[in-house]
């Protein structure tokens, strides 16, 4: 039985997804949190990177894009599907936006999850103190980490910040034992889809302990028409998503020179 503290703990999300076959295994209930301290060029969700409650113009109309929710009632929806978790292994997957930048509605989520025997999932990009990290991962089965880049420089431009803090919490996340740490690549043409800059990320990956599983994601145009529904401009316009041939290239490439298991999207 959950406990009545967790059940209270406020959050801010902007959408729950039902019936996902991504984002861990079996079916899932992904749950997309408001918020995120990187501002990636190509992020396909731009309505969650600022934590205000914004409007959204979508199809013509507008759209309040954010709500703040108790764990107690995103679990009304979550447990709507508990015998589809059962059949297919599957449960809850945090997203976002970043979930680590509401560390206390997360941990909350997940602490809730694990009570009531569902399997656990977040995808993140571990941008936050490793001490914050630490606390969720009891209640973590599956960390899905983004590592976008080995080199802070060019991280640094495309996204807003370095990266020497979530390659550092990557190691540590993996020494810790205690999640199964799957990495994640957006694999985004002028950015990191060259060959050497992929190898560079799966021989990082590789030596990290007890991590098996790469996983490279083809850059998509989905979200453009968000940007323009708020205001902005999209930075990757006339970037052309990559062709098939040129992902299974860098998938063989990944297998050549790694140990790790690796496919294509999520």
């Amino acid at each position: 039985m959950a406990d009545l503290e967790l059940l209270n703990q406020t959050g801010r999300i902007f959408d729950i997804q039902r019936y996902s076959i991504h984002d861990g295994p079996g079916i899932r209930t992904i749950v997309f949190l408001k918020g995120c301290v990187l501002r990636c060029r190509w992020c396909c969700n731009p309505e969650s990177q600022n934590y205000a409650i914004e409007t959204m113009v979508q199809n013509g109309k507008e759209k309040t894009v954010g709500r703040d929710v108790t764990v107690a009632e995103v679990f009304e929806t979550v447990e709507k599907d508990w015998s589809y978790y059962r059949r297919s292994g599957g449960g809850l997957t945090l997203s976002g936006g970043e979930s680590l930048c509401q560390p206390d509605f997360a941990r909350a989520l997940l602490a809730t999850a694990k009570s009531k025997g569902m399997n656990t999932a977040m995808e993140s990009m571990a941008c936050a103190s490793f001490e914050v990290i630490d606390s969720i991962l009891p209640y973590l089965d599956t960390y899905l980490m983004d590592i976008k880049h080995t080199n802070p420089n060019k991280h640094k431009e495309f996204t807003g910040r370095s990266n020497e803090l979530m390659l550092e919490n990557a190691r540590k996340i993996a020494e810790s034992g205690k999640t199964n740490l799957v990495i994640r690549v957006p694999v985004i043409p002028t950015f990191n889809d060259s060959v050497d800059e992929i190898v560079s990320i799966a021989q990082f990956a590789d030596k990290l302990p007890g991590v098996k599983k790469i996983h490279l994601l083809p850059y998509h145009r989905l979200g453009q028409d968000k940007y323009e529904g708020l205001g902005r401009k999209y930075l990757m316009d006339g970037i052309v998503p990559q062709d098939k041939e040129h992902m299974e290239m860098l998938k063989k490439a990944v297998v050549n020179n790694s140990n790790l298991v690796c496919q294509i999207g999520g």
